[in-house]
């Protein structure tokens, strides 16, 4: 199962074209929030089962503000992030995550990319598609692939 993770592209969709093109066919596209009103655009373009939630700045969108699923054997909190303070740092939420039980939390906001494997929780950022913030700035995204064994592996990517 192949996975595409991406955030903040802030109606700003040309590289989230691009990246759809470059990865696809996908199994499911996640987009941790912070559309701002171009969610009927991504799922189209996806062409493949989405999930999204709103962000900050997603001031009048139908969106959820949080989710949570099932991905293959794990359970997957969906959140924007800005809540759980994530631009100071993510114990926040990783705490919350924890409270909840889940095995993996993916959020966004930040606008830099982050794959934090711990031993009994996994924290997803893909930093910001659109508006990267990370030291060499280049618009970043992940690729979750869930492998025949039913393990998951997470690919940091830059647009170039």
């Amino acid at each position: 199962m192949k996975i595409l993770i991406v955030s903040d592209t802030h109606r700003n969709n040309a590289n989230f074209m691009k990246v759809v093109e470059k990865t696809g066919p996908l199994d499911m596209v996640i987009h941790c929030g912070d559309v701002e009103g171009s969610e009927l655009l991504i799922s189209k373009a996806a062409g493949c089962p989405v999930e999204m939630v709103q962000g900050n700045n997603d001031f009048f969108s139908d969106l959820p503000r949080e989710k949570e699923f099932a991905l293959g054997q794990y359970r997957v909190w969906l959140t924007h992030g800005h809540n759980y303070y994530v631009s100071m740092n993510n114990e926040i939420i990783k705490q919350e995550a924890r409270m909840r039980e889940v095995d993996i939390v993916m959020c966004g906001h930040t606008h830099k990319p982050v794959v934090d494997i711990g031993r009994d929780l996994t924290l997803i950022n893909p930093g910001s598609i659109s508006y990267p913030r990370q030291e060499n700035r280049k618009p970043s995204y992940i690729i979750m692939e869930i492998d025949s064994a039913g393990e998951a592996h997470y690919t940091i990517n830059y647009l170039s």
